[in-house]
């Protein structure tokens, strides 16, 4: 259930930065489901790999590689998923930026358990 509740929320936060960035397109609200979707799919298989790949550059770079390499999943979901698009990798980059801060920010809120 909690895992569903994260990919509502997360196709939500697409379709908000949708409509908030110019380079981002989502063409409605089930397109922005799947793209979470893919992402969350994307960062499960995809992205261990990228890191193992690319470690030492990430070392070098402090981390700031990963920037690269959440900015090449986005783009990997732009071309898997008709109905989104991303005009570039800086766009990419913003938005997984923005979209990670989103999602800290809410998942945190999310999983606060409640007072009584």
């Amino acid at each position: 259930m909690k895992t569903l509740l994260q990919l509502i929320l997360t196709a939500i936060i697409v379709l908000v930065l949708s409509n908030i960035l110019g380079g981002v397109e989502v063409s409605d609200f089930f397109t922005a489901l799947v793209v979470a979707a893919i992402l969350a799919l994307l960062n499960i298989f995809v992205k261990p790999i990228l890191l193992i790949f690319t470690l030492p550059v990430t070392v070098l770079t402090f981390g700031l590689f990963l920037l690269v390499i959440n900015a090449l999943i986005i783009l990997m979901a732009d071309a898997l998923v008709g109905g989104f698009s991303v005009d570039g990798f800086w766009w990419a980059v913003g938005f997984s930026i923005l979209l990670s801060i989103l999602q800290s920010l809410i998942f945190s809120v999310a999983d606060r358990p409640r007072r009584r």
